[in-house]
């Protein structure tokens, strides 16, 4: 199943990724940011989750009104964060940053949908985004609820595919299972997108996977 997944999203996305790229251009830039390097970038989230998990922030000090006026029209985030929906993971919060910063997509289980992959392809190939982290986190509902695979309403059901990896690595072990998840989206990344990949073949992207502890706020790198 996997195989076929991954030829799927090769097809649609660069299909999807010419479409949508040609004749934009980059959009101006909102910051000093510009001069990151994908190491630096990734280490600016480090750095902001370690204020955040020994209480220093420092985010809280920038002047907002300032911030709102200089991205209203420009943005140029320097990284990016595919993230669980769950309300118990506030990305800007937990890595201490502020408005302009960070490119963050969202959806239950932090899985590497089209969509999401189409949208952090923008991120690095329009707003100049230098690195990405797939964050998933300690008791995730939806990485929980796919190792149960029992009948839901609606939709749901249709994001176990995704983790469905993860699950058959590593069992019923939810905390492996959920590590395994991010690495497997993260991995998907770097291998679905030819846009992705361009730019990490030119040093100009990092992707990595991580974890987020929810009980004492700190995220760990996984790759």
């Amino acid at each position: 199943m996997i195989p076929s997944r991954r030829a799927f999203f090769r097809q649609t996305l660069t299909v999807a990724a010419t479409a949508a790229f040609s004749g934009l251009s980059r959009e101006p830039t909102a910051s000093a940011q510009t001069s990151l390097s994908a190491e630096a970038a990734l280490q600016q989230l480090i750095d902001g989750n370690r204020r955040f998990a020994e209480g220093r922030m420092t985010s809280f000090d920038d002047d907002l009104k300032m911030l709102m006026a200089k991205t209203a029209e420009k943005q140029e985030p320097f990284a990016a964060v595919l993230s669980c929906a769950d309300s118990r993971v506030p990305v800007e919060l937990i890595f201490d940053q502020s408005i302009g910063h960070l490119f963050v997509t969202r959806v239950a289980g932090n899985i590497a949908t089209s969509a999401i992959i189409a949208s952090l392809e923008y991120g690095v190939a329009v707003l100049g985004t230098k690195a990405i982290m797939v964050l998933g986190h300690a008791n995730c509902g939806a990485v929980k609820a796919s190792i149960e695979a029992k009948a839901v309403p609606g939709q749901i059901s249709a994001l176990y595919p995704y983790m469905r990896p993860a699950v058959d690595q590593a069992g019923s072990d939810l905390d492996g299972a959920i590590k395994a998840n991010a690495r497997i989206q993260a991995a998907l990344l770097r291998q679905s997108s030819p846009v992705l990949a361009e730019h990490i073949k030119q040093n100009q992207l990092k992707i990595v996977s991580a974890y987020y502890d929810l009980t004492n706020g700190n995220v760990s790198l996984l790759d």
